[in-house]
């Protein structure tokens, strides 16, 4: 038995490697394709070192860095070869692949790089913070009260976007000697400003669920993931109704780790369809789309995991509830918003239905929604968490200009 498991690691090894040597050579003929960089041409780049697989982490932050080209040049500097693959596919920002420590070099140098930006805690991250002259700051790709949102790395980085007052006060209590007053500047959640898209149905009398569970995690801490335990159960009982919608929207990494949360994965995209096909004016929805916006503006209620889902449905100030982890080793941080949410246990999966008509009718859900709202995003108002997000870059590069006048003197 161990000697079969060993044989088909090796083989997927064999395998992966295959398709990692055919993406390098598919990515250098694209790229060699293009017209090469502008020299001096960039004063922001993002640095993105994963694969197409957290390509996610990216795309939410495409339309609030086309904003901010507008006054400052932005790029994505690439280290990985289907990241850079997707990234040039969606030809969203400016890309430079740089898979080597050489390449990185030889780009800065022909640049006037002053901010960079890291959506991620990639390790390699590391190899980026060796260049200064210039400002590396995290800003992370959404809010959450996942552990993942206090980790001693933040340190490494000059300075960090965070959200609103909950991410100052979450760091303060976590991070020893971490000065948060200085090194943390508040933002809100700029892509709360582009919450738009084409809805693919037309709305009607049916409320509209969206359900957007998170992957099923690589540690006992992070077992948020509820597609087992809650998901085909409450999407069964949602598809019954026949009086709501539901937009199936799960973690692109679902199943990965764990191939019976995949099997779950598969059944609920299969039992949406059944039912499309049994009734064709449903028009339940799985979304594997790249854009996130038009879903959360659209629902009528948000149903996720413990994820950066839960704020970015949050900061569009409408119902939600949130899935219960029935694993105990699940870390949950109920100092903040998980202190007053409405959960969703697994045991009540199957009567979802009466949750949903609860948090839509309760006055005291929506008061308390609205307190929360204001405790992690500040002004949600059209526009003002863009204007905090250029704010920010625009007080950086004033002092990129400051210290680069102290050392040339």
């Amino acid at each position: 038995m161990g000697i079969a498991r060993d044989v088909k690691k090796a083989v997927e090894l064999f395998r992966k490697a295959l398709a990692a040597r055919d993406a390098k050579r598919a990515i250098r003929a694209a790229v060699a394709a293009r017209p090469p960089h502008t020299p001096r041409s960039y004063r922001v780049a993002v640095y993105f070192a994963d694969g197409a697989v957290n390509m996610y982490q990216m795309r939410q932050w495409y339309r609030p860095l086309a904003g901010l080209a507008e006054a400052h040049p932005v790029v994505v500097m690439s280290r990985n070869a289907t990241g850079a693959a997707a990234l040039l596919a969606d030809d969203a920002i400016p890309v430079a692949y740089v898979p080597s420590v050489r390449d990185m070099e030889r780009f800065l140098a022909s640049q006037d790089i002053r901010i960079v930006l890291y959506v991620n805690q990639n390790t390699r991250n590391f190899q980026m913070f060796r260049y200064g002259e210039r400002w590396h700051v995290f800003i992370n790709h959404g809010e959450s009260d996942k552990m993942y949102m206090t980790t001693n790395q933040y340190k490494a980085y000059d300075y960090a976007l965070i959200a609103g007052q909950a991410a100052r006060e979450r760091l303060t209590r976590t991070l020893w000697d971490f000065d948060v007053e200085r090194r943390a500047i508040e933002i809100g959640r700029p892509q709360a400003d582009h919450y738009s898209g084409e809805l693919p149905y037309t709305p009607d009398e049916r409320t509209v669920v969206l359900y957007a569970p998170t992957w099923e995690g690589d540690r006992p801490a992070a077992l948020y993931g509820s597609v087992k335990s809650h998901g085909e159960a409450l999407v069964t009982a949602l598809l019954a109704t026949g009086r709501h919608r539901v937009i199936y929207r799960p973690h692109p990494r679902s199943g990965v780790v764990d191939a019976e949360f995949g099997a779950a994965n598969q059944r609920i995209i299969q039992a949406l369809k059944s039912a499309n096909d049994a009734d064709p004016s449903a028009h339940h929805v799985y979304d594997d789309g790249p854009e996130l916006g038009w879903q959360l503006a659209a629902a009528d209620v948000a149903i996720a995991d413990i994820s950066a889902m839960v704020y970015d449905r949050l900061a569009a100030d409408r119902p939600l509830l949130i899935t219960r982890p029935v694993a105990a080793e699940a870390e949950i941080d109920e100092g903040g918003y998980l202190s007053a949410c409405e959960w969703l246990r697994a045991e009540d999966a199957p009567r979802v239905e009466d949750a949903i008509d609860r948090v839509l009718s309760d006055p005291g859900a929506t008061e308390r929604l609205h307190h929360w709202v204001g405790h992690y995003f500040g002004d949600t108002s059209p526009g003002a968490a863009t204007a905090r997000f250029h704010a920010a870059i625009e007080q950086l590069m004033s002092k990129w200009d400051e210290w680069n006048a102290r050392s040339a003197r």
